[in-house]
């Protein structure tokens, strides 16, 4: 599913009026009977229930007046707050007006009201629509405006929100100074990137996308270039398995991970790896280590290592690893390595010399510091995946300004470097090297525990080998990773899981998903 900027919507809908002709006062009552029917399945009825609609002056509010019309109709008590002199009102937006004021639906506009009247309608309310502001957005909300949407706050009122909540920037989920906290959002045609990037994401609340008979060819023509992973277009990417097909079916994982004291990391992405459905796991892992990691994971063999003094993986053990990495179909390298000298060394070694798809994670990024044409030179699929701290350290800026933009920082790494990077965060992104990007809704903060990320780069290395289609594994990789945790954080909270409790549910992800049956 694609998802927008405000510039990209614009051009959207400038499209479906120019070229298909499509009147923007249809497209404006089709959003108003969108919103309608939402409310109404929130109520139930809306007959003599008390609707507040706040409306600014654009379309935005023109979307809401014609919305406080229809719900007017079918017997809600709606009052209108215009934050406006009628006069300034234009366009389609003033035609609902217009339609309004003649119905004799109650209306205060700007100069008509006082704020505390205003406050106790607003605490009366069953519901309170936000049409103040839309996605044109682009400077801190102040004044009035900031009063008004304070009261909204703190009304405890159900609030939904049109297009997007007031005071969100629709195009990187900033909060504003100040915005509106929705319980439910309803967007027209397609998501806006403020609706699923955080913080946005936490103001927008439940989102419904709403058909207003905008062509799919209008959209498409815009080129753009940012998707969301849909729970429908992950399912057709979940592998299914031949009656006739054996372990060598799917794949051969060489896990490189782990050191003294860490070992645990080689261990938690070892055995997500398996339960990916990798048909095999095998674990190369410095020789201290090898024995007590053994012990853990029945099903993967694992392969002790030449180690440094300091019990971490040597460059003395390159001979060996060549040998480990002639028959697998995918290796996974980084969690639980550490920065020793050698051991980066061996990171970058492996990337230099092996032709196979490397997922990289933690110490193996941190390896990259410096050395980043490594990747540019790579043959085979490189999948990166760095938390917001490690980006930061790898393009030399701070976790703020990654944070800042993680669309255009994912995007550009990718592109520049010919890799799939997995930006982990909330709402994890996927950059690929053709520049799309793909937005992840799963995932939870329960998720932000220690061992969560080798778990991905289990999910990753066990599906990538079993997928011929490396961008597919990633995408369903990352939404896996999420609905496991999803579920991990409904069985035993945000508080108390940990990665294990992650590692655990990954077969009831798969099974939630799979079309696949006994």
């Amino acid at each position: 599913m694609y998802v927008a900027t405000a510039l990209e919507m614009q051009n959207i809908d400038k499209r479906a009026r120019d070229e298909f002709g499509i009147p923007t006062l249809l497209l404006m009552e089709n959003a108003a009977l969108g919103i309608t029917r939402i409310v109404e399945d929130k109520l139930g009825s809306v007959k003599e229930k008390k609707i507040t609609v706040i409306s600014g002056k654009g379309n935005n509010g023109g979307d809401g007046l014609a919305a406080a019309r229809l719900l007017y109709n079918r017997g809600a008590r709606v009052c209108i707050y215009l934050l406006s002199e009628p006069d300034a009102i234009a366009g389609d937006a003033a035609t609902n007006l217009n339609i309004a004021l003649k119905m004799g639906i109650e209306l205060h506009s700007t100069g008509n009201y006082d704020l505390r009247t205003m406050k106790s309608v607003i605490n009366h309310s069953h519901v309170i629509i936000d049409a103040i502001l839309g996605t044109g957005l682009s400077s801190p909300i102040k004044g009035e405006y900031s009063e008004i949407i304070e009261m909204i706050n703190h009304s405890q009122r159900p609030v939904i929100a049109v297009d997007i909540p007031t005071g969100i920037n629709s195009d990187t989920g900033e909060v504003m100074g100040i915005a509106v906290k929705a319980a439910d959002t309803i967007t027209f045609t397609i998501p806006k990137r403020g609706h699923l990037l955080y913080p946005g994401s936490d103001y927008t609340g439940k989102l419904y996308i709403v058909d207003i008979s905008i062509p799919n060819a209008a959209i498409e023509k815009e080129s753009v270039y940012v998707h969301l992973l849909t729970e429908e277009d992950m399912t057709c990417l979940i592998p299914l398995r031949q009656k006739d097909s054996h372990k060598g079916s799917f794949g051969h994982v060489l896990v490189i991970a782990g050191s003294i004291g860490k070992g645990g990391a080689a261990v938690m992405t070892s055995i997500s790896c398996l339960r990916a459905g990798a048909g095999l796991v095998t674990l190369a892992t410095p020789q201290s280590v090898q024995p007590i990691v053994a012990e853990k994971l029945t099903e993967i063999m694992t392969s002790p290592l030449p180690e440094t003094y300091d019990k971490t993986i040597s460059l003395s053990a390159m001979d060996e690893i060549m040998n480990l990495i002639r028959d697998k179909d995918v290796i996974a390298i980084g969690p639980g390595l550490t920065v020793h000298k050698d051991t980066a060394a061996v990171v970058r070694k492996v990337l230099k010399e092996v032709d196979v798809p490397v997922v990289i994670d933690a110490d193996g990024i941190n390896a990259l510091i410096d050395h980043l044409d490594i990747l540019k030179e790579r043959r085979a699929a490189t999948v990166l995946t760095p938390h917001p701290g490690e980006m930061g350290r790898l393009i030399g800026k701070s976790t703020a300004d990654v944070q800042k933009d993680r669309i255009g920082t994912a995007r550009d790494f990718a592109m520049s470097h010919n890799v799939f990077l997995v930006l982990k965060g909330a709402n994890t992104l996927v950059a690929e090297p053709s520049g799309k990007v793909y937005i992840s809704p799963t995932g939870n903060p329960g998720m932000a525990t220690a061992g969560t990320g080798d778990a991905l780069t289990g999910i990753l290395a066990g599906l990538t080998a079993q997928m011929n289609d490396i961008s597919a594994g990633v995408k369903l990789s990352v939404y896996l990773h999420g609905l496991a945790g999803d579920i991990a954080a409904k069985e035993v909270g945000l508080i108390s899981m940990i990665a294990g409790d992650l590692i655990d549910r990954i077969p009831a992800a798969i099974r939630l998903m799979s079309r696949q049956t006994i």
